[in-house]
Order: C-alpha cells, then sequence, then structure tokens
C-alpha cells in the first residue's frame, strides 16, 4: 500500500518556510495594532452564494476556480477563494452596532482550483485589512500606507510599484461599460476566446488583457475618466494628495481594474516590476457596494486589501533575506542510564523555565545516537551525564560549536549557561499576565446573548 501525497497544488509548511510565514505575520500583526485594528477569522466554508454575489458570476473566480461541494443536506458550499465577502457578511451580522468604522484584519488559508505554478497554489495564504461602515478619501490612503509599510518592513521595499486607479461609481461605471462593449463588438475578429467573453461578461478585464492585439488597440478605446463626475474625480484627486502627505510614491495605470465585481472608486496593487503576467504582491480598493448586492437594505462603504503571503516569502528569498531562527536549541541533555535519566529530567524542566530551550534526548539507547541527534538538531551545547557523572553529580559540558568540553557540577550548569545565553536571549513567556480574574465576560457567540 503506497503513502498518500498531498494534494496538488498544496505544501506541508515546516523549517524555513514556516519561520518566513511566522516573521510575516509578526509584521503584518504589529502594523494592525499600531493601527487600531483588531483580528478576525471568518469560517473556511462559506455558501456558494455569498461569493456568487460578491466577486460575481462571470469572474474567473466563480465560473472557474470555486471549490465547491454540497452538504448532507444540499445545500451549495465552498472553501473560500477571499476573505472579503465573509468578512463583510460577519460585519452585516455582528458589527453594525459597533462604533463606526469597524478595523477588522485576517490572517488566513483560502482555495482556488487553480494551474499550480511558482506562487500560485491551491491552498494559498492572505494576510488582509478591511475598514468598514465610514467613506472618506483618507481611509483609502490608510488602507494602502498599511499595504505599502507591511512590504516594506519584510524587506521588499524596493522591489515594488504601487499602481493607483479609480474606477468611479457604479453609475458611471455601467455607462462606460456599455460603450466599451459597443467598441470591442466592432473589433471581435480581433479578440481571443477569453477576451470575446469579458465583452459580454466582464468587459472592464479587457483593460488589463495580456493579448497583444487588444493591447494594440486600447489606446483607441473609450477612457473610464471621461464618464466621471465631478465627485468621483474629487474622491480620487483627494487620496492621491493624502499619499502624497504619506510620501508614498505611486504611478496611476488607467487599465488597473482589479479582477472582482464589487470594486470602485480608488483601486490599487504593489507589482513586483517582473513583468511577469501574475506581477503583484497585494491589491485592494473600496467596495462600497459589496453589503447591498449580499442583501443589506442599506449601502455600508468599505475599502480594503488582501496580500499574498507565499509570492511575498519567494520574493524574501530570491532578495537573500534569511529569518533568525529562534527555535534553536540552547542545551541539550544526552543521559546514560536510570539515574542520569532521574537528573536530566527535573533539570531541563528547571532550565526551561529558566529560559533556556532544551531538549532531552530520552528515548535513544546509546550515547553515539545521541550525540549524532545532537549534532543533526544543530544545539549549541550539549551536556552529557554518564553512569559515573550523574555519581559524581556532574556533567561534561561540550561547545558543540567549538568542540570544546569541560565537566561543571550538575548544581552549577544551569547559571552557567544562562550566563553563556545571555540574559537578553532567555526565552520567556508567562500566559498568567495575559490571563485576569474578574467579573463573567460577554458571551463570546452574540447568539447565547
Amino acid at each position: 500500500m503506497e503513502v498518500p501525497q498531498k494534494v496538488r497544488g498544496t505544501q506541508d509548511w515546516f523549517g524555513e518556510q514556516q519561520r518566513y510565514y511566522t516573521f510575516i505575520k509578526k509584521v503584518s500583526r504589529h502594523i494592525f495594532r499600531h493601527f487600531g485594528f483588531t483580528r478576525i477569522s471568518t469560517p473556511i466554508m462559506e455558501m456558494r452564494d455569498l461569493i456568487v454575489r460578491s466577486v460575481g458570476e462571470h469572474t474567473d473566480v466563480v465560473s472557474k476556480e470555486l471549490y465547491e461541494f454540497k452538504d448532507k443536506k444540499g445545500r451549495d458550499l465552498v472553501l473560500k477563494p477571499e476573505s472579503t465577502a465573509g468578512v463583510m457578511r460577519s460585519y452585516l451580522e455582528n458589527f453594525q452596532n459597533d462604533p463606526q468604522p469597524v478595523y477588522l484584519f485576517y490572517i488566513e488559508p483560502h482555495f482556488r482550483y487553480d494551474r499550480p505554478q511558482k506562487g500560485r497554489y491551491r491552498q494559498f495564504h492572505q494576510l488582509g485589512a478591511e475598514i468598514i461602515g465610514e467613506r472618506d478619501p483618507v481611509l483609502d490612503a490608510e488602507n494602502i500606507h498599511m499595504a505599502v509599510k507591511i512590504l516594506q518592513d519584510c524587506g521588499v521595499g524596493e522591489k515594488f510599484t504601487l499602481k493607483i486607479n479609480t474606477l468611479g461609481n457604479t453609475k458611471e461605471r455601467e455607462a462606460y461599460i456599455a460603450e466599451l462593449q459597443a467598441f470591442f463588438r466592432g473589433k471581435s475578429h480581433l479578440l481571443d476566446e477569453i477576451d470575446q467573453a469579458r465583452v459580454e461578461h466582464n468587459p472592464l478585464r479587457l483593460l488589463d488583457s495580456k493579448n497583444p492585439d487588444v493591447r494594440e488597440i486600447l489606446p483607441y478605446a473609450p477612457k473610464l475618466r471621461d464618464f466621471f463626475k465631478k465627485d468621483s474625480n474629487e474622491y480620487y484627486e483627494s487620496v492621491k494628495s493624502y499619499l502624497d502627505l504619506l510620501g508614498i510614491k505611486y504611478e496611476e495605470d488607467p487599465t488597473l481594474v482589479r479582477g472582482l465585481d464589487y470594486y470602485c472608486d480608488v483601486v490599487f496593487e504593489c507589482v513586483d516590476n517582473s513583468g511577469r503576467t501574475q506581477d503583484a504582491y497585494c491589491g485592494g480598493g473600496r467596495y462600497d457596494g459589496l453589503a447591498t448586492s449580499l442583501g443589506s437594505k442599506n449601502p455600508v462603504p468599505a475599502v480594503g486589501f488582501a496580500l499574498g503571503v507565499e509570492r511575498l516569502i519567494d520574493s524574501m528569498v530570491e532578495s537573500g533575506l534569511y529569518i533568525i531562527n529562534k527555535d534553536t536549541i540552547d542545551l541539550y541533555f544526552i543521559q546514560v542510564g536510570e539515574e542520569a535519566k532521574r537528573i536530566a529530567l527535573p533539570i531541563s524542566v528547571q532550565a526551561r523555565e529558566m529560559g533556556l530551550n532544551v531538549l532531552a534526548s530520552f528515548g535513544s539507547p546509546s550515547m553515539k545516537t545521541q550525540l549524532k541527534k545532537a549534532n543533526q538538531l544543530k544545539a549549541k551545547y550539549v551536556a552529557i551525564i554518564g553512569i559515573m557523572e550523574a555519581r559524581r553529580g556532574v556533567c561534561q559540558l561540550k561547545n558543540m560549536e567549538k568542540g570544546v568540553q569541560q565537566e561543571i557540577k550538575i548544581s552549577e550548569l544551569l547559571d552557567h549557561m544562562v550566563e553563556i545565553v545571555g540574559e537578553k536571549n532567555l526565552d520567556f513567556y508567562d500566559p498568567k499576565k495575559e490571563l485576569l480574574q474578574g467579573k463573567k465576560p460577554e458571551p463570546i457567540d452574540p447568539s447565547a446573548k
């Protein structure tokens, strides 16, 4: 019987890659907290109708990429392909009575049935933020500022270009789309099968078509900006003025439309300057019409972004950026015999309480095997307690890097190790400091109220 293989387009995250992921999460959480955001996690499963109403029936996400299935009661479910729709659903259920706007961020796995390739997987991870409940160009600028700062703090600040555009409001966009469709219907002989379908179902995507024939005639197509009224132009100019105030450099790109139906007004992407088809680290924008498309009686203004973790990790690796490994073993106990084991067990517990990262090689019978393990695990120091050492109350302490060994009393070992490692490098965490005893908190589940 063969061992089952992992699903195509997925990855096991461990070792170096897990360290990059942990670093990116720490950077983003720190920035989000400084901006006043709180974390939300929405279910991995959502109703199919939620995704269709939000991103659009004719987008590639819905027409080609959904992982969809029926549950035992015949309901149409999907593995979530993105988080904005689920966050807005949760907002409508839980946050409308909170102080507005509501600031939420997420770090989540998502799923799309897409062709696996470099930086693109069927299970992929995104971090993102949503500001829901207010419309103000300064919020758009702040949303972009966070995305830019995360990329900068992850060390790729010189590798991306921020591109921005505006899509105007719904009525302006509908008038433009009618003109755009009329233009391209007269050029159908130049369109491939994909772009012919876009003319009817998602014409804005023609603006970022990769078809060279389409790229050649785009300068002669109707311009979206020509359909804007005063308010849309002023909103866009105001967002740009705030970006200027923050010192954020950007390029205006009139072909930037994003791929989902819910976007309006200002949209943006941070692209990696590679010229590849899939070149965006992150993107987002305003989506004031999403709530009503989900059934809300009143429109809810909102703006947000999402950033692809896998692509960012690849870029960090390509840039020669390494993450300090804090999972190193300070002290590795090797013991021979029952008496030595009874010494190593309690002292290893005490060592961890003193802030040392400790591993004891219990279960390995021979000294040679235990030393080999310590070397493979890159332990900094090894404390060897044999039968005679146990009886004398000493151990042999070996510096694995230098190969130097010394005998030291077991009673003095931990203080000596703390001095070697240095107090600033000790690893302490006391969960009790984050727990408060007091009155009974509000129910976590709103339905329990």
